[in-house]
C-alpha cells in the first residue's frame, strides 16, 4: 500500500524508497491504532478508520504504515537535502520524547509552548534568539563580572526563560523547511502558521483532529507514549540517514 500525501504542496515530490517495512503487529503493541472514542471524532479522519469497537474507533494499521513509509522517505530527503525541520509536540506525553530524540539527532525542537507568531513574526523572534546567544556567550566568559550580583542574577533568569522557548531551535536562521507536529489539535497554531507560509506539515494524527492541511497525516495515536516514541524515532532516523549521505 502506497501512503497519501493529502494536500497538493508536496504532490510533485520524487522521494526516494528507504523506509523499511513496518510490522503491524508492532504497531498494534505499541497501541498505535487505538483513536479516541466516536463522539470526540472528526468526520474528515473517516478515511484512515478501520472500525469502531466498543465506542472506540480504530485505525487502519496498513494505512498508518503506509504513511509512516510516506514520512520516513520524506525525512530522509529533507535530510540528504540539508533541509531543516522543527519537531513540534507541547503535550506532557510528547515532550521529553521529542526533545532527548531530536538532540541525539541534532534536530530542532520546540517542546515548551509555541509562541504564536514564531514563524509568522520571524524578526522579532530571530532578535530574542540573538539575545539568547548573547546572555549564553557572555555569562559563559565572564562578560558581566562588573555587574552587580543581583543584575547577573537577572541575566541568569532572562537567560533561562529565552532557553525555555527557544533552546531547540538556536541554530534557526530562517524559515524552516519543514514542521513535524505531534497532535496538531492541540498545536493548531503552528500548523496555522505553517501553512500561511507554505511551509510542509507532518503530523501524528488522532481521530479526534481536522487533518485539513496536514501534508503527510500519520494516522496514529497521539497519547499513548510507546506510540509516539516510535514515530519519532523512525522519523528523526530517516533525517540522520539522509544527513549521513549529503
Amino acid at each position: 500500500m502506497k501512503g497519501v500525501i493529502t494536500s497538493t504542496l508536496l504532490k510533485d515530490l520524487d522521494l526516494p524508497e528507504k523506509a523499511p517495512e513496518y510490522d503491524l503487529r508492532e504497531l498494534l503493541e505499541y497501541g498505535m491504532h487505538f483513536g479516541h472514542q466516536k463522539a470526540k471524532w472528526f468526520p474528515k479522519m473517516a478515511e484512515w478508520i478501520y472500525i469502531e469497537k466498543d465506542g472506540v474507533h480504530i485505525f487502519d494499521l496498513e494505512k498508518t504504515a503506509a504513511q509512516l513509509q510516506l514520512a520516513y522517505n520524506y525525512f530522509y530527503q529533507l535530510g540528504r537535502t540539508g533541509k531543516t525541520v522543527i519537531m513540534v509536540g507541547t503535550k506532557r506525553q510528547a515532550s521529553q520524547i521529542i526533545e532527548e530524540v531530536a538532540e541525539a539527532n541534532k534536530m530542532m525542537y520546540i517542546t515548551a509552548r509555541w509562541l504564536g507568531g514564531f514563524l509568522t513574526n520571524w524578526d522579532q523572534v530571530q532578535q530574542s534568539l540573538n539575545r539568547m546567544l548573547k546572555l549564553e556567550k557572555g555569562l559563559s566568559e565572564g562578560a558581566y563580572s562588573k555587574y552587580t550580583k543581583y543584575e547577573q542574577v537577572q541575566l541568569e533568569k532572562e537567560l533561562n526563560r529565552l532557553r525555555r522557548f527557544f533552546a531547540g531551535v538556536k541554530e534557526l536562521k530562517g524559515k524552516p523547511d519543514a514542521l513535524f507536529v505531534v497532535d496538531p489539535k492541540r498545536e493548531k497554531i503552528a500548523v496555522s502558521e505553517a501553512q500561511a507560509l507554505g511551509i510542509p506539515v507532518i503530523a501524528v494524527t488522532d481521530s479526534n483532529t481536522d487533518p485539513t492541511g496536514i501534508d503527510i497525516v500519520i494516522p496514529a495515536n497521539d497519547d499513548a507514549l510507546k506510540s509516539i516514541k516510535f514515530v519519532v524515532e523512525q522519523l528523526a532516523a530517516a533525517y540522520t540517514a539522509g544527513k549521513n549521505k549529503q
